[in-house]
This record gives C-alpha cells, structure tokens and sequence, in this order.
C-alpha cells in the first residue's frame, strides 16, 4: 500500500510517495518552482520541473487614445502654462468641471418619487423617450401627434459587440488612429446587409463621429445601400454643390444612375469638428436633392440648445425635413447639452410614413438593441425625463443653456478680437465668427500643429495641447479646438501662439 510523507520548510514543501514495488516520487516545489522526479531502488528514472511563471507578465502597453490621451497628457503635465483644448467637455471661466444646476434638482426629484433602479424595457425609459421626441421635432409637430416616430433609447453601445468581434480585430480598426478606418465601413456594408435590411443598419452607424466626404462611396457600387457622408470645410476642399448636382444628374460614380437609396449622414447643428453649419436656405437645397433622389438623410444631433442657445433653433435642420414628409433617422445625445457625459444617454429617433410603420420599425431597432445591451441605463433617462417634462426645471435648463452658449461665444468673439489686434499682416480671421458651438477649425496643418499625435507645442514657448490630427478620411482636418476649454484669460496667450505658427511654420 502506497505511503505518503510531507515535510515543510517555508517557504520550501517537500513531498515523498511511495508507490510500492521500490518506486518513489518526490516533488519539491517553491512559490516559483515545482520540481518531481522518480526512482526506482535509489536509482534516478525520471525528472520534471515547472515554472510557475506568470500569465500576464507578457503583455505590452497598449497605446494612449489619440483623443483622450490628450487629457491625460495634460494632468501629468506640470507646465504652468499648459492648455487642455482638446477636453470634449464644458469647462467654467475657472476651467472647473460644471455641472449644471438643473441637473442636481433633477437627480433630487428621484428619491421624492420613489423611482427605482429596475431594469427598463429594451426600448428604454417611456417617459424619456416621448420627451426627447418631442424636444426634437416639436411637441405639435405632425410627425408626433400622428405617431409617426419610432424612438428607442440609445447606450452609446460599442457597435462591434453585436458581431462579438474584438475591436483591435475588427477590419474597421485602424492600429495607426487607434480608431475607425471609413473604408473598412464601407466595405462591411455587404456583410452586414446580409444580416440586417437597410433601415436597420442605420443603427450601427448611430455613435460614429460623421465628418467626412464621400469619394470612398464608390467603393460600395455593389451593395444594395450607398453611404454617403458630407462635410461643409472651412477650406472650401470639398464642392458640395457639385456633389447634390451630380446626384440630381446621375447619382453616385458606379451608380448607373439607379435608383439605389442612399443614407446621408449629417450634423444637425454645431458641425463637428469644423463649427461650419449650412444656413436654413442651404439645407433646403439639401434636403430637395435628397427627396427628389428617394434618399434617406440621417441626422447626428449632439449639441441641440448649445450651437444657438436656442433648443428649437438648433432643430430647424431636422424640423425642415420631417415637414416635408420626408422619412430621415435622427440620433440624439445629452452629452454636451446637458452634461451628462458619464451617463450615455441618447436616442435614435426613426421617423416613418405612418403609425403602422413606426410601431414595426420600432420591433426591429428592439431586436437589434438586445444582443447589444439588452436594456439601458436609467439614471440619465430620468435626469432628462424630470427636466424636459417638469416646467419649471425645462425652463431653468433654457435659461441655463443660454448662458453656456453665451459663455462660449464670449470666448469665441475674444479669440477674434486677440487675433485680429496682433496679427499685423493683414489676414481675415473672420471665419472663427462664422462659426458655431464648441468647436473651431483654425486651418493650422499639421507641421503648425507640431507635427506629433499629441500636440504638445505649437512654436516654443507657447504651450497648447490639442488634438494634433483629427483624421477625417479621406482627408486629414488638423488645428481644430474646443472653446468650451478655453477662458476669456487665456485667449491672447492662444492667440499668440496661433499667429506664431501660422507665420514661422511652413
């Protein structure tokens, strides 16, 4: 019968077994090694030793986020004269996180009504899904009264989940952006059909950034949906109207001139990153190319309220559009106008031709919803639910919004005004006004920009951090800053250092 002997010495254990028949395994192991061997009558037979290595002790450093990776540059950073422009968020004239006042008395609102933390539906909060609506399109908008608008509540998902894919795998993925490559999406379009009709697959495109212009459309000729996604650019490197003539003429390069549907992607307000809005007559020659072609336009609205200061006024795009009786697919956000970044909370708005059609297209963004999140988050849903439907609060959120934008167009018209009075050879600054929102396009290319991915000098000794090159394929847009991180006291410093750049950097 086999015995067994443990002797221990820490931090070494030391095992013996006899196995009979002469045979005995030792095994000796420490918190790094083990080590067995065998003999048979004192004479060595066999001999293993395991290192007891760790699992992770291979892994590399990924690579920073080429947008957030600005925010952390900048808390490391112990230059006093150091400028975070590329913070994505509303900042006070103290350059402290704000958030707003309407906000916390909605959050008090929650305990006094008892609302829980229980799962939603798919679709999400009702409450918040019949507000969001009607803040967008208008509460006696036809489109509502009569039903016509499929809303579902977003969760800013990452759309890779669906396919269960790893994003660094995804053929979107670009290792050089660590971000989205737009070929890569426009080549998937196939597959993805494959899966979903053309209305559905709207909704993987709800969170993309839509910035770009549309020579790679051609390269979908063959699907059975075209994407094409249209930018107005501060340096005239794109002809718009060119593009709605030839799709007034003949549609798409390798289109034949079909009929083929084609999605539109456009920023209802505040373009991001140029700040560049087409003007109301403007979108209604935008919106006749695309009604008379059968498009479908798709709105991306992240900054209702904080391009003018005025809700409405910044959903007159999307408002022209439904008046027409167009079909059309409108993304929302609160991010920005609200505050509530860390919450995720958005929507995606369908509207349709009819009742009927909405309660079915609503079935579908359902479906497609609950492989990727099954239900979203509440909290922000509340916040926006309690403030958009209680009178007082939606008011003061007006009120409120009002002096942000108003902040933010201090800031932009002191920026001017800095530019302007030092810049002595006469340059025409005047496009920074013409702008709208958070953001300015300044022109700066990349070699003004300092030519690293994080722009951590324009020219010494000026010190401004910034997102160097927002990569806007097929174009490369760089010198674009966020005005909502910038003071009223920084501005000539800024000043300073974008005249020095423009002039001394070829």
């Amino acid at each position: 019968m086999p015995c067994f002997l443990f002797v221990q010495a820490s931090p070494y254990e030391l095992s013996f077994l006899n196995c009979g028949n002469g045979a005995w395994n030792v095994f000796f192991f420490t918190p790094r090694i083990f080590l067995s061997f065998t003999f048979q009558s004192f004479g060595w037979t066999t001999m293993a030793v395991t290192l007891n290595v760790s699992h992770f002790e291979g892994i590399t450093m990924a690579p920073p986020d080429p947008i957030l990776g600005v925010s952390e540059a900048f808390k490391s950073d112990t230059n006093d004269l150091k400028l975070n422009l590329g913070v994505g968020a509303y900042r006070t004239e103290e350059l402290q996180c704000y958030v707003l006042n309407v906000v916390k008395k909605a959050e008090n609102l929650m305990p006094e009504r008892g609302e829980n933390k229980v799962y939603l539906p798919i679709e999400g909060l009702a409450a918040f899904s019949n507000v969001t609506a009607q803040l967008l399109f208008g509460a006696d908008n036809p489109v509502i009264q009569q039903g016509k608008v499929a809303t579902v509540q977003g969760n800013h998902k990452n759309i890779f989940n669906d396919a269960r894919v790893p994003w660094s795998k995804y053929r979107y993925y670009d290792p050089k952006t660590v971000g989205l490559g737009f070929n890569g999406m426009i080549e998937d379009i196939q597959f993805i059909l494959n899966k979903y009709d053309s209305v559905n697959f709207a909704i993987f495109l709800l969170f993309i950034i839509i910035v770009v212009v549309a020579a790679a459309a051609a390269a979908a000729a063959a699907a059975a949906v075209v994407v094409v996604i249209v930018i107005i650019s501060i340096q005239d490197t794109y002809d718009l109207w060119q593009m709605l003539i030839v799709l007034m003429n003949k549609g798409l390069d390798g289109d034949g001139g079909s009929s083929r549907r084609i999605f539109f992607l456009l920023h209802g307000c505040a373009h991001n990153p140029t700040g560049i809005d087409p003007t109301l007559g403007q979108w209604e020659k935008i919106a006749d190319v695309i009604q008379e072609k059968n498009h479908i336009p798709f709105f991306d609205v992240a900054y209702q309220g904080f391009a003018s200061g005025s809700l409405d006024e910044d959903a007159a795009s999307v408002r022209l559009f439904a008046e027409r009786g167009m079909e059309l697919l409108v993304a929302q956000s609160y991010s920005k106008n609200l505050g509530l970044y860390a919450e995720r909370i958005g929507a995606i708005n369908v509207v349709c031709s009819s009742l009927d059609a909405a309660t079915r297209v609503k079935s579908q963004l359902k479906r497609i919803a609950q492989p990727m999140y099954s239900n979203p988050p509440v909290h922000g849903a509340r916040i926006v639910a309690n403030i958009v439907g209680v009178q007082a609060l939606f008011k003061e959120w007006k009120d409120e919004m009002e002096l942000v934008a108003g902040q933010i167009k201090g800031v932009r018209q002191k920026l001017f005004n800095s530019l302007s009075a030092k810049d002595k050879s006469g340059k025409d600054w005047s496009f920074i006004l013409k702008q709208i929102g958070m953001f300015s396009f300044t022109g700066l290319n990349k070699a003004q920009n300092g030519g690293r991915e994080i722009l951590a000098t324009l020219v010494s000794p000026f010190y401004v951090q910034t997102p160097l090159n927002v990569v806007v394929y097929p174009i490369q847009l760089a010198g674009y800053i966020w005005l909502a991180g910038l003071s009223l006291a920084q501005c000539e410093y800024l000043a300073d250092a974008i005249i020095d750049s423009y002039h001394n950097v070829s």
